[in-house]
């Protein structure tokens, strides 16, 4: 057949109009296909199955248009039908006209989507309002719950809590995904209510749950984890990987990218390139950090002894592993004026905040280490400036907006701290340790009422909060209540054996007129001081609660030696009575010199 001759027969066997019958047919499916699947929670395979099959399908159709033809009594090959008997003409008027009508209806579709496609990206445009209002859209939500541990040893806990705190550290950084953070999370550990996924999206005002589990068999990793619609149950998307130790990192990375494309939010270069951005190359050390965060988050002196053991050894074996060194940053910033002197421990969170920022200063996490560093040393200025580097980076990182309602209050802006702290409320509404700060905050701005009403609030989430329980009593002192104080202080030390508590009682017992109970804190006090580092500054409270205003200053004045956190707040109520004293001017003196030393 001559060439000529072929195309024409192409033309006359209507195998040009199939072909672009069929490419409008096959594209006009795949739209549908798109909008549909998600709606009835049809899994993504089967949307790639179509494309697959339409694909395959177009040669069928272009062999069939070619080889056989539709008569009045059905399918025939084309040799069998005489030329003068052949109805391709029709055929192919038919084929035409349903080729327009089909093409109307996908142009159709594609405007719709682009309109729609417009109305959703437009705000997400908006970075300033994005950080200050928490607004996500339909499935721009999610819940990391924290992921089980289905290890025989009990002790490879903290590779599946680590598991939850990377997710929930890489998605954070997708600006536009509302995530909350990680009290919030935890806060869910271990619940198996029938109807969890419902009870999540409620609380965390979340429309997605990422669960999983993490089984560990000697250097074998089985990890599974699955996306859930919290409204009907039925799953976005799963997987299970077996892997090796050494690729618990790239699983991660796959993880947070995966659920990214199944709740079909679009990434910005920054955003894609954090979602595969490893925080070490180092197995080994990113095992032994993940050992430090487990221990850190116990908040006991014990478990920020541990954490500064484990995050020194991931150091060891990566010494440019720069999350490790915030964490070292952060282990000290708490562990000053509790279990070592502030002068120390505020040396040492310093130094490691600096080593985490030189490593890496796109890291917002060592911007928010460095801005804590800064206010310990009384620079609230220097402080407020790297937490607004971090926020950059990093709109949805709750412990930043946390430090600046500290920082704020530093510098008596307390409606600054208060709004602060609301923040991040909004960003982990059921983290007990910001429900409690926003009640101090409340606390020195002398808004005592408000104070108890959010304190009591953090106590019904977690009545087992001896912070919240210490901020209730201190209320209870200033409204007058020294009954109802000793009783909260009772219950703060039951919980937690921290010196502070003990002296709150010590405080309270003193103002009460009970001086032999009072002196027995004091001797209590001296004893524990023998074993471990107590703040002078508990000393001087119970010497103000007993009126001994010389003692107190005494103890004072050895506080301001040892840079105490007690620094931080000499507005204090607690001062009120010796707040014109020349020797308790004179150490707010030195204290503003070290402020405005730091400005300059």
């Amino acid at each position: 057949m001559k060439i000529d001759n072929f195309f024409a027969e192409l033309k006359r066997r209507n195998v040009y109009k199939v072909a672009v019958a069929y490419a409008v047919v096959a594209w006009l499916l795949i739209q549908v296909a798109t909008q549909v699947f998600p709606i009835f929670e049809i899994p993504n395979w089967a949307g790639r199955l179509v494309v697959l099959l339409l694909i395959l399908g177009f040669p069928v159709a272009l062999i069939f248009s070619w080889a056989f033809e539709i008569t009045p009594e059905g399918i025939k090959l084309e040799s069998e039908i005489e030329p003068s008997k052949s109805i391709k003409r029709g055929t192919g008027r038919k084929i035409v006209a349903m080729t327009i009508a089909l093409a109307v209806v996908a142009a159709g579709l594609f405007v719709y989507q682009l309109v729609r496609s417009k109305a959703t990206v437009t705000p997400r445009q908006h970075a300033s309002a994005a950080r200050t209002e928490a607004a996500p859209g339909p499935q721009r939500s999610i819940a990391v719950l924290p992921f089980v541990n289905m290890s025989a040893d009990k002790n490879d806990e903290y590779l599946s809590d680590g598991m939850t705190e990377e997710l929930l550290n890489v998605l954070t950084k997708v600006k536009s995904l509302h995530v909350p953070g990680r009290s919030s999370s935890f806060a869910f550990k271990g619940r198996i209510d029938e109807d969890i996924f419902r009870n999540v999206g409620e609380q965390l005002h979340v429309n997605a749950v990422l669960e999983g589990s993490v089984r560990k068999a000697g250097d074998k990793l089985r990890i599974t984890a699955q996306l859930i619609n919290v409204n009907d149950g039925f799953h976005l998307w799963s997987e299970t990987y077996d892997r090796d130790m050494k690729d618990i990192l790239a699983v991660q990375s796959d993880v947070a990218r995966r659920v990214v494309e199944a709740l079909q939010v679009q990434l910005g270069v920054e955003e894609a390139r954090a979602l595969t951005k490893k925080p070490t190359e180092n197995p080994e050390a990113h095992r032994l950090y993940l050992l430090g965060r487990y221990h850190f988050a116990k908040f006991t002196r014990a478990g920020w002894d541990n954490a500064i053991h484990y995050y020194e050894q991931a150091l060891q074996v990566d010494p440019t592993f720069a999350l490790a060194y915030c964490g070292l940053a952060d282990t000290y910033g708490w562990a000053g004026g509790q279990t070592l002197p502030g002068r120390e421990a505020w040396a040492k969170e310093m130094e490691f905040a600096q080593k985490a920022l030189a490593l890496d200063p796109n890291l917002a996490e060592a911007h928010l280490a460095m801005g804590t560093a800064l206010f310990s040393v009384l620079d609230p200025r220097g402080s407020l400036k790297e937490l607004d580097h971090a926020v950059e980076l990093n709109p949805n990182l709750a412990l930043a907006y946390d430090q600046y309602g500290w920082t704020f209050a530093e510098m008596g802006r307390h409606d600054e701290s208060i709004a602060a702290e609301k923040k991040a409320l909004e960003l982990d509404p059921l983290n007990s340790l910001f429900n409690t700060d926003l009640a101090f905050f409340f606390y020195w701005a002398r808004r005592y009422d408000d104070a108890i009403a959010q304190v009591r609030k953090t106590l019904e989430l977690d009545p087992n909060t001896g912070l919240a329980h210490h901020c209730l009593g201190w209320c209870m002192v200033l409204k007058g209540n020294l009954n109802g104080a000793k009783t909260e202080f009772q219950k703060a030390a039951a919980l937690d054996d921290l010196p502070w508590y003990k002296a709150d009682l010590g405080y309270a017992y003193g103002a009460s007129g009970d001086r032999a109970k009072a002196e027995q804190v004091l001797r209590d006090l001296d004893d524990l001081a023998k074993k471990q580092y107590v703040s002078p500054a508990l000393h001087a409270s119970v010497y103000l609660g007993l009126g001994e205003k010389a003692k107190a200053l005494d103890w004072i004045e050895k506080a301001y030696e040892d840079r105490d956190p007690m620094l931080w707040w000499t507005t204090d109520q607690l001062y009120d009575s010796i707040r014109n004293e020349p020797r308790f001017q004179a150490v707010i003196q030195k204290v503003n010199a070290l402020k405005e030393g730091a400005k300059r």
